[in-house]
Parts: C-alpha cells; structure tokens; sequence
C-alpha cells in the first residue's frame, strides 16, 4: 500500500481542509471585534461599516468550517487514488484555490443579499 503522505492528492486537501476547519472555529469563537486590517475576513464590502464587519465574520467562519470538511473528505479520496505526483499536486492545488474562491463567492454573495437591497 502507497504512503498517503507521499500523495499530494490526499496531503494538500486533507491538510489544508483542517487548517480552512481550524481558522474558522477560531474565527467563530474569537472574532475581531472591531474593523480592522490584520485580522478577520477583510474585503472592502465586509469592511464598509460595522454590522456589514459582524455578518461576514461570523458567516466566514463558517463557511471556511463546511468547506474545510469538505476539503479534508476530497482529499480522503487519495487514500485509494494515486494518479502520479505532478497530476496530484496539480489536483490538490487546484481543490485549494477552487475552496478559496468558494469562500469568497459565498460569502461576499451574502453579504450582497442582506445588504444591497
């Protein structure tokens, strides 16, 4: 049987799911209290005014949470596929920049619903 840890399919996801699922919980249980530029989830739609800054914070943390689960389950799948190490580095990076812009699609895209009407 092939070494997981040698598979970036499952190393990059499932890593990079746990760190998306810890940021989030920290965020959740810890979240900055007041607009700042170092941290939180700092866009310039979030930052526009104080009750815009609660709702993404809290609505990031945890969107990054359900995205990093489901990260780490993708990446669970390279317990049984093991494509060759440049395939797998590409899919695992690009599992983790598609994460990336999903959080921020979705969380800016809620923000737009509860904001702009």
């Amino acid at each position: 049987m092939t070494n997981p840890l040698n598979n970036p399919f499952f190393l990059i996801p499932v890593v990079s799911g746990l760190i998306f699922i810890l940021a989030g919980y920290v965020m959740l249980k810890f979240p900055p209290k007041n607009i700042n530029s170092i941290y939180g989830y700092r866009t310039n739609s979030s930052m526009k005014n104080k009750e815009r800054w609660d709702f993404a914070q809290t609505y990031s943390a945890m969107e990054s949470i359900k995205l990093g689960a489901l990260l780490s389950l993708i990446g669970i799948l390279g317990l049984w596929y093991h494509p060759a190490t440049a395939v797998a580095m590409f899919m695992g990076i690009t599992l983790l920049a598609l994460t990336v812009l999903a959080l921020l699609l979705r969380v800016e895209n809620a923000i737009k619903r509860k904001f702009e009407k």
